[in-house]
């Protein structure tokens, strides 16, 4: 699919834009990848529970908004190179390489919370841990952000409910370091957890974006592969009243 239909796609579903403008908020999102089976590579979803206010019922990666504590959590390892310059790309910050590491951190704790995996690696660390990540103390899972990639950016359009900046990232899932026994889910947000191909992923009720994203990530793996971090990576914004979709180049 083109990526001008990918834009028109974002842009006609968007409806009612009356709201008090808010200020996009940031946030974080992990798909999983396990391609050790025959095929296309399958990806990690889950439902959200039909009691929450935003998208209830839909399927979604892990992810959720940064909290404060995320950009203060040390990691053992940070982004390869290419991919911390790639999330660094239009931040306006004070502290921009520490809001950076908490993009991934989010999507790390928040991949942990709704689907009780630990991204990282196995290594006793005396690194301190907020709250939030004593799980990953607790079983010997460091945070290493090398293998992440940045698969895409997109930000809420303005007057909307609710807006984010949010980072789309992907790791293989070698990168998992620990499961939590079967069933137990820490936050219970996200419901009916499938490893699914692709393909599949994409006839589910999905949010737009994340139906988009999907597309730009088979575009990638089509390209290569193992996901080099060299790639460009696809930004949509709003501007003069419809999406629009820049690359953050290398």
């Amino acid at each position: 699919m083109s990526t001008d239909t990918l834009s028109d796609r974002l842009t006609n579903v968007e409806r009612r834009m009356d709201y008090p403008n808010l200020r996009p908020r940031d946030a974080a999102t992990l798909m999983i990848l396990d391609n050790s089976g025959k095929g296309e590579p399958k990806v990690l979803m889950g439902r959200r529970h039909e009691r929450h206010k935003f998208m209830p019922g839909k399927f979604v990666f892990p992810g959720g908004r940064v909290d404060p504590a995320d950009s203060r959590t040390q990691v053992a390892a940070d982004y390869d190179p290419v991919t911390r310059a790639q999330v660094l790309y239009d931040m306006k910050s004070r502290s921009p390489e520490a809001r950076a590491r908490g993009l991934a951190v989010a999507a790390i704790r928040e991949t942990y919370e709704e689907a009780g995996i630990f991204i990282g690696r196995k290594q006793k660390t005396d690194l301190p841990r907020p709250a939030g990540m004593r799980p990953f103390a607790e079983h010997d899972v460091a945070l290493d952000l090398t293998p992440m990639r940045l698969i895409g950016r997109a930000i809420t359009p303005p007057r909307r409910p609710r807006r984010f900046d949010t980072r789309f990232f992907v790791v293989f899932a070698d990168a998992i370091a620990d499961r939590m026994p079967d069933g137990i889910l820490p936050s219970g947000e996200l419901q009916d957890l499938h490893w699914l191909p692709l393909d599949e992923a994409k006839s589910l009720d999905l949010p737009t974006i994340t139906s988009v994203m999907i597309e730009e990530l088979q575009g990638q793996l089509a390209a290569d592969p193992q996901l080099a971090p060299d790639h460009p990576v696809p930004y949509y914004y709003w501007a003069s009243n419809r999406f629009n979709r820049t690359l953050i180049e290398r």
